[in-house]
């Protein structure tokens, strides 16, 4: 074993302020060891936000870009390292949809009223399934931080409640409690689609 190899091994076992701390002073080791403890978790999250691998690879590479730059920015008294990372990758992965779908607006076409419409009932359902993830994402987004951030962990990164208590560095009882009053609210809020 080289001495790479050891200071490697040496960064894996250090804590995640402890690895940014080592970034604000641009020791790119650390960051490729947050990398490789986050970078399958944040690319996960940007992908069931954007719902596109390449563009869920650019908010990955974007947001260790990010933590790069801002490393010093992080407030540890304000919450665990990984709940600012995983806000970081929520807000440039939205972002990303937003510019996506400007990008789409900027080159449509203006409709011709001579051109046949096709009936297909397979349009009605992209329709219908698009409307559905809008609305679910809107709702999502009424709801406090904590919770929306425990609830994306456990849907969209595919997480367990013990797994999400870890990551975030909160107590098991907590992210349940979390889960559990931020579903509750978006029965609420998406109660009047059944209706």
């Amino acid at each position: 074993m080289n001495n790479r190899d050891t200071a490697t091994i040496g960064l894996v076992a250090l804590g995640d302020e402890e690895l940014l701390a080592l970034i604000v002073r641009r020791q790119e080791a650390a960051l490729g060891a947050l990398y490789d403890r986050y970078g399958r978790l944040v690319y996960t999250i940007a992908l069931r936000i954007t719902g596109d691998r390449e563009t869920a690879e650019e908010v990955a590479q974007d947001v260790f870009q990010n933590v790069w730059q801002a490393a010093g920015s992080f407030q540890p008294g304000l919450g665990a390292f990984s709940s600012w990372l995983l806000g970081i990758t929520r807000h440039r992965a939205i972002d990303a949809t937003r510019s996506k779908r400007e990008r789409a607006r900027s080159r449509e076409q203006p409709l011709d009223l001579d051109w046949p419409i096709a009936d297909d009932a397979g349009l009605e359902s992209e329709v219908a399934q698009r409307i559905l993830r809008d609305t679910v994402r809107a709702a999502l987004g009424e709801l406090p931080p904590a919770q929306r951030l425990a609830i994306e962990l456990a849907y969209y990164g595919g997480m367990t409640r013990a797994e999400i208590a870890e990551t975030l560095g909160e107590p098991l009882g907590t992210i349940k409690t979390r889960l559990r009053l931020g579903l509750l609210k978006l029965r609420d809020l998406l109660n009047p689609l059944q209706e």
